[in-house]
């Protein structure tokens, strides 16, 4: 089956709910400076809305939600950011309602409202892993598992390939840089999507399962040689498809493959950032020395779990 390799790192966002007039809800954000307010019920389904619509699902009111980015300078820069804050909205304001939905149904509703209002062409691996965390493969079953009641909202297969313990050892080999540079990420996607209906764009597309699997067992097993191949394979792929997949990575990827490292943007490489994988951790320490002043890092580290729910208000108590 096609599987999605999800790597969850903690660059995520912080999403608080503070108190708002009667029958009114809105949401706030400190990176991108907007704040909506709206009554309940009378939320508009377009893009600038996203986040809004979200909260009027869940029939919650005299709530209104911020949101800020845990690393501030860096806004999404392809690292899932959008998928994190609907998500993580989905996830506090299931809260807040007395959970009416599963997990499950919350990754289904977050990718879902992202799809159809517009804002980026999204699959559901980003948002199972504000879920659930993790370094897993991930299958994912639109329209539920076959024989398997209560899972028509999708439902999805996770196994673990690296536990927390071993973190260190996949951590020591990935670091992500920012090359200064952004585009539209629908400008790589749309181009994408537009080559499945071709013969040879489909050829191409129906190559990467079997490289992601590649990907997966190269973890599973720590064959970090097998793991940089396949990234590489993958990543000729997109360029393949799409030929400005690589547009302001290119000295980046050529100095990082002058060091036996593989460049690949992330995401659709619209935000900027880009993960530098090598076998050999020192050549990664040495491309470090490199890059210092070229380009900015986004320091991670990995996280075996998605989301945390803090309560304010019991902390206080205590």
């Amino acid at each position: 089956m096609p599987r999605t390799v999800a790597i969850t790192i903690d660059t995520g966002t912080k999403i608080t709910a503070y108190p708002l007039e009667p029958n009114m809800i809105g949401v706030k954000s400190i990176d991108y400076g907007f704040e909506l307010v709206s009554k309940c019920g009378e939320v508009l389904p377009t893009k600038e809305n996203w986040l809004l619509k979200i909260i009027d699902i869940f029939s919650i009111s005299g709530v209104k939600f911020e949101l800020e980015n845990l690393r501030p300078d860096i806004k999404s820069a392809g690292l899932g950011g959008s998928a994190t804050a609907a998500t993580g909205v989905c996830i506090l304001a299931n809260e807040l309602a007395g959970k009416p939905f599963s997990e499950i149904q919350l990754i289904s509703m977050a990718s879902r409202i992202e799809q159809d209002l517009g804002v980026s062409i999204v699959g559901t691996q980003e948002q199972s892993n504000v879920v659930f965390g993790g370094v897993t493969d991930y299958v994912w079953f639109p329209w539920g598992i076959p024989d398997q009641p209560g899972t028509g909202y999708g439902e999805s297969l996770r196994f673990e390939l690296i536990p927390e313990k071993d973190y260190g050892e996949l951590e020591c080999r990935m670091a992500i840089f920012h090359t200064g540079k952004t585009r539209q990420s629908t400008d790589v996607n749309s181009v994408w999507r537009k080559a499945l209906s071709t013969s040879e764009g489909f050829a191409l597309h129906r190559k990467k399962p079997e490289i992601a699997y590649e990907f997966r067992e190269a973890l599973r097993l720590r064959e970090w040689s097998r793991a940089l191949d396949s990234i590489r394979k993958y990543r000729d792929i997109r360029i393949s498809l799409c030929a400005c997949y690589m547009d302001g990575a290119e000295e980046m990827s050529k100095i990082a493959e002058s060091t036996g490292c593989a460049a690949f943007p992330l995401g659709a490489g619209g935000g900027g950032a880009v993960l530098l994988f090598s076998d050999d951790p020192s050549s990664l320490d040495s491309l470090r020395q490199n890059f210092k002043d070229k380009y900015q890092e986004i320091p991670f580290k990995l996280k075996a779990k998605g989301h945390e729910l803090i309560n304010p208000a019991a902390l206080t108590r205590l």
